[in-house]
């Protein structure tokens, strides 16, 4: 910071009074012989106050930057020289410069940083300051802003420091009505002598080196910045909002499987992903488990991610085996956005099998933990992603018996920019061996073992499904009865026979019974009239319904439809659907059928 003209204005300087004395001095008419000037003395000028009034200490500049020509003799105006000459940067004083700038300039010097200047900027905000004292008295302002220890370094290192966004309350001093925010920068630079003073303990009497203390306001800057920072949190929450409330409120728990869900958008913007997961109970003990990832980030891909939930729950009531369920999705996908792809796991588990059949369109691998705790991922197939076309999708099965657990992801948990994926794959393998409890407690310490927080940068979904093995009197709720047929004229008899026996022993009610043995009696004759063999009767019971179901050999599924009086078919259905809570069909992997009903037992 140069100060050319500060010494200018100290008492015993005498070479700017000079200088303006020459430059008042008539000039002579051209073709006259010039005559010296003769400089009068310049009275004594008044000592510079600190709101840029004459007053004390004043300051130079830190080097050799040569003072201000106070005497100068104009050459004879001509036709290219004009004769009165414009003000140079050296004929201004440091109060002509500073004291018109809008910032806050505030002059210290020496180790007690005593005040020599500040600027009427300065003043409207704190209030006038009286010079020479030291900043601590004088300047009590910066001191609560924590300037003085940065001042100190200024002064030691002679190295300028900067501090940002410090906040100036409002109506404290000065006529500011409103909080401010401003930036200081601090510069070292040289105080130049004042000459004697009445009171040497405030005299600044030798050079001394000093600190400019110069703050810009930056308060519009910094209340748009938070009006921006408001502005995206509420479009954040917003966005939250719609991606949980596009998530299942609550999840559905299936009699045989003990699930948990949780996901947690990523970063701190607006742009929250596509991440989603589901649980949707099929019938006949069998749920489907689905997970997925929309690609991109914010509303958009929310909005695709919830048409592809409702579309996915609505091809799951149609019972299809997993890789038809994605084959659909991956048209409606390319309808619904082009420019969007999606990963997605739809897994379907049955209890009678112990397996989960899944089908993967571009997503990472389920992984499975046996009940001796070892963790494997499940094998292909897997597919491109959702909205590619032009695949066929098929689908694989893996073990899921009592004492088994699962876990379905999405990227976010085991991606991360510096690693391979594999390597969070394997990291999850290893959390997930040792992550032991309910599902809703593996999904948390997953959730710390993968390093997940608030601050991560990327959505996680995660799913756990655990198929408990079940002991004591636990175990007396849960039972599975099954009968081979072989068709003909017997097996209807059989088959009543058989259930009545069954349901006898689970000491159903007398009404469950009678109701469960005329439900198998009708599914059975329903199969030896449209079915072919082999034909199969199976009874279920859990902790919540008894569950009745006849498998054959024939693939068409049957319909309820309106018998009229004079039919004596068609019947059999309708009766189904009227006594038992739900029914519904499924063709078999092996190619045939089966036509389940079910019936909600009494609480307590």
């Amino acid at each position: 910071m140069i100060f050319t003209r500060w010494s200018a204005k100290l008492p015993g300087t005498q070479r700017r009074a000079a200088a303006r004395s020459d430059r008042a001095a008539p000039r002579p008419a051209p073709g006259t012989p010039a005559v010296p000037p003769t400089a009068a003395p310049a009275p004594s000028a008044a000592p510079a106050a600190a709101d840029g009034t004459p007053s004390a200490p004043t300051a130079a500049t830190t080097g050799s930057v040569p003072a201000a020509r106070a005497e100068h003799t104009d050459p004879a105006p001509s036709q290219d020289r004009p004769a009165t000459l414009p003000p140079t940067v050296d004929a201004l004083s440091v109060h002509d410069i500073l004291g018109t700038i809008p910032a806050l300039v505030a002059v210290v010097y020496g180790p007690e940083h005593r005040l020599a200047y500040v600027n009427g900027a300065y003043a409207a905000v704190f209030g006038p300051r009286p010079a020479g004292r030291t900043a601590r008295e004088a300047l009590p302002e910066l001191d609560a802003l924590g300037l003085l220890p940065l001042m100190d370094q200024v002064l030691r290192s002679g190295k300028p420091r900067t501090v940002k966004s410090r906040k100036v309350p409002g109506g404290a001093a000065g006529d500011r009505t409103r909080d401010g925010y401003y930036t200081f920068t601090c510069t070292p630079i040289e105080v130049a002598a004042s000459g004697p003073a009445p009171d040497p303990e405030v005299a600044c009497v030798a050079p001394h080196k000093g600190v400019l203390v110069f703050g810009a306001e930056v308060t519009d800057q910094i209340e748009s910045a938070e009006r921006l920072r408001a502005s995206e949190a509420r479009q954040r929450e917003a966005a939250v909002t719609l991606q949980r409330s596009l998530l299942p409120q609550e999840l559905e728990q299936p009699d045989d499987l003990c699930v948990a869900a949780t996901y947690q958008p990523g970063g701190t913007d607006a742009a929250v992903g596509g991440d989603w997961y589901d649980v949707i109970t099929l019938g006949a003990g069998r749920t489907a488990l689905v997970i997925g990832d929309v690609m991109g980030r914010g509303v958009r891909a929310a909005a695709v991610m919830g048409q592809l939930r409702t579309a996915v729950r609505a091809y799951a009531r149609l019972d299809l085996p997993p890789h038809e369920v994605l084959q659909l999705l991956d048209g409606l996908a390319a309808e619904i956005d082009a420019s969007q792809i999606a990963t997605c796991v739809y897994a379907v588990h049955d209890p009678n099998e112990g397996r989960l059949v899944y089908a993967s369109a571009g997503h990472l691998p389920i992984l499975v933990r046996d009940p001796d705790g070892t963790v494997h991922r499940a094998a292909e197939p897997t597919g491109p992603p959702l909205g590619t076309g032009g695949w066929l999708h098929t689908s694989g099965s893996v073990p899921l018996g009592p004492g088994s657990s699962a876990v379905l992801y999405t990227d976010g948990l085991v991606e991360r920019r510096d690693k391979d994926i594999d390597h969070g794959v394997e990291a999850l393998e290893r959390a997930f061996a040792g992550a032991a409890g309910a599902p809703d407690i593996v999904c948390d310490r997953l959730l710390r073992s993968l390093g997940i927080t608030a601050t991560h940068d990327d959505d996680v979904a995660i799913l756990v499904l655990q198929h408990p093995a079940r002991t004591g009197h636990d175990a007396e709720l849960f039972h599975n009865a099954a009968l081979e047929l072989h068709g003909g004229t017997e097996a209807a008899p059989r088959a009543r026979a058989f259930a009545s026996g069954v349901l006898a022993s689970w000491r159903f009610p007398t009404e469950l019974h009678d109701l469960g043995v005329l439900a198998a009696s009708e599914l059975v004759a329903n199969s030896l009239q449209h079915g072919t063999p082999p034909m199969r009767l199976r009874l279920r019971r859990t902790d919540r319904r008894l569950i009745v179901e006849v498998t054959d050999g024939d693939d068409h599924l049957p319909r309820r439809r309106r018998a009229e009086p004079a039919d004596e078919a068609g019947r059999g259905i309708s009766i189904i659907a009227t006594i038992a809570s739900s029914w519904g069909s499924r063709r078999t992997p092996g190619g045939g059928k089966a036509v389940w009903c079910e019936f909600a037992l009494p609480r307590g």
